[in-house]
C-alpha cells in the first residue's frame, strides 16, 4: 500500500511539472530573468547568467553613481564636444555649447535614452569620467553583479556587459531611487536649452510606460547592434513587485510583446494560484 502511495505522489509531481513547463511563455529574447523583489524568488529565467553588451541599460547605472555622488542636480552642464559620439555615430538633438541643468541630463538619459546627457553625466563627474567609470564598477560589485563590467557612462560600447541575473539586481536596487522611478517612467518631457530660445520635446523610449495596463516604477531600454533590443522593468503585476529583464530581443517591437507575455503569463498563474 505504501509502495503504490509513493508511486502515485510521483506520478502527480511529474503530471504537474509537465504542465508547468508548458505553460511557460515563449518568449523571443535571448536571456530573461523575471525576479519577484518581495521574496528574491526566481520565477522565469532563461540563458539569464550568458555575458552580453546591455547598450543604454547602463544608464541606470550611471544614474545611481550620479545620485550617490550627492552632486548638486540643478548645477548647469554645458554639453561638450567630448560628449559627441564618435562610436557609433548617433545623433543627438542636444547642440554642443547648450546648458542644462544635471537633473535635466538625468532625466534625458533615462526616459529618453540621450546619449550626450549620459556622457555629459560622467564627464561632469569629481575626477572626470574614467572615475566615474571606476565608481559604475564599484557600485556593480557592492550590488552583487560579479558578471557585470562597465567602460563608459552611455552604454554605447559593447563592452558594457552583463548578465540577465545581475541587470535584475541593478534594476530592484534602482527602484530605491525615487529620482529613478520618476524620471525614468517620465512619458514625455521639454527642455529648453540654456542658451537658447528654442525648446525640444522628447517621449519615453518604452512605450509601455504610459499604459494602462502596466504599473511601472522603473523603466530603460537599450540597443545596440551587438545587443539587439533589450528592455528592464520593475513593475507591479496583480500588486506583486516584479523586475523584468529582456536582453537581445530580435525584432523591433519583440520585447514589448516578450514582457506583455510575461505579464498575461503571471496573471494567469495568479488566477490559478500557483504563485
Amino acid at each position: 500500500m505504501q509502495q503504490k502511495i509513493i508511486l502515485f505522489c510521483i506520478i502527480l509531481f511529474c503530471a504537474h511539472s509537465v504542465l508547468a513547463q508548458q505553460s511557460l511563455p515563449t518568449l523571443k529574447s535571448h536571456a530573461v530573468m523575471v525576479l519577484d523583489t518581495q521574496n528574491n524568488n526566481v520565477i522565469y529565467d532563461k540563458n539569464a547568467n550568458n555575458v552580453m553588451p546591455i547598450a543604454s541599460i547602463a544608464k541606470l547605472m550611471t544614474a545611481m553613481v550620479v545620485l550617490d555622488a550627492g552632486l548638486p542636480l540643478n548645477e548647469k552642464i554645458a554639453i561638450d564636444s567630448a560628449d559627441v559620439d564618435r562610436l557609433k555615430n548617433t545623433r543627438s538633438r542636444l547642440p554642443v555649447g547648450t546648458s542644462y541643468a544635471r537633473h535635466e541630463l538625468l532625466r534625458l538619459s533615462l526616459m529618453s535614452s540621450e546619449n550626450r546627457a549620459a556622457a555629459a553625466l560622467g564627464r561632469a563627474y569629481p575626477g572626470g569620467t574614467v572615475a566615474f567609470v571606476n565608481d559604475m564598477n564599484k557600485k556593480a560589485m557592492a550590488l552583487g553583479m560579479v558578471n557585470s563590467y562597465f567602460v563608459e557612462p552611455t552604454g554605447l560600447s559593447s563592452a558594457n556587459v552583463s548578465t540577465a541575473q545581475d541587470l535584475a539586481k541593478m534594476v530592484a536596487a534602482s527602484n530605491d531611487y525615487g529620482v529613478i522611478r520618476e524620471f525614468s517612467t517620465t512619458s514625455q518631457h521639454v527642455v529648453s536649452p540654456h542658451n537658447k530660445s528654442s525648446k525640444i520635446q522628447y517621449v519615453n523610449s518604452n512605450s509601455l510606460v504610459g499604459s494602462q495596463n502596466w504599473e511601472i516604477g522603473v523603466s530603460k531600454t537599450g540597443y545596440l547592434n551587438e545587443a539587439g533590443r533589450c528592455l528592464v522593468m520593475q513593475a507591479n503585476i496583480n500588486g506583486k513587485p516584479v523586475v523584468i529583464v529582456l536582453l537581445n530581443s530580435w525584432g523591433k517591437n519583440t520585447r514589448i510583446g516578450d514582457a506583455n507575455r510575461v505579464r498575461k503569463w503571471m496573471e494567469n498563474i495568479y488566477a490559478r494560484k500557483q504563485i
